[in-house]
């Protein structure tokens, strides 16, 4: 009879262990960001997107005390870390808005410009101006020091109009 019982209780327990590793579990974050970059409309990179590499040339240099260092180049994108003592104060970013048709939206009811073109903040850490109706400038803050203003200051330090020129 125990030995019945146990069987009983085995079985059982292997059954349970079957369906429970059958369900389905909730896609992790990496799963997740994959299917969302993959669904129709996601803002996949266009054709006619300018290549990262040919922003480089507008990221305003390294000068007083903080180094520009580049971090990611792709096709409609670039980016760049501003380090100061080593340290990462802010990220620094150029982006072709024909990727993302609804990022170049938030600056139609613009009432501030930097640099003669309209600039939005986004969050309390970032700031970001449209050039030629097309390209996203980005300053955002890395360091709780480096602040609205400093993110105003480097945006001008874009070459902004040479970007317009771009088509």
């Amino acid at each position: 009879m125990l030995f019945k019982m146990r069987q009983v209780v085995v079985v059982f327990s292997l059954s349970l262990l079957l369906l429970t590793s059958c369900a389905t579990q909730a896609p992790s974050r990496f799963e997740q960001a994959q299917q969302n970059s993959t669904q129709r409309g996601s803002g996949a990179v266009v054709k006619e997107s300018e290549s990262g590499g040919s922003f480089n040339k507008f990221f305003p240099p390294s000068s007083d005390g903080y180094e520009r260092v580049y971090t990611q180049e792709k096709k409609g994108f670039a980016e760049a870390k501003l380090k100061k003592d080593g340290k990462e104060v802010a990220v620094l970013a150029i982006s072709d808005t024909l990727n993302n048709p609804n990022a170049a939206k938030k600056f139609e009811k613009s009432s501030q410009n930097i640099g003669g073109y309209p600039a939005v903040a986004q969050g309390s850490t970032g700031t970001a101006v449209l050039v030629g109706d097309r390209f996203q400038v980005k300053v955002l803050s890395r360091d709780p020091a480096f602040s609205e203003s400093d993110r105003q200051t480097w945006l001008e330090k874009f070459d902004l109009n040479g970007l317009s020129q771009l088509k």
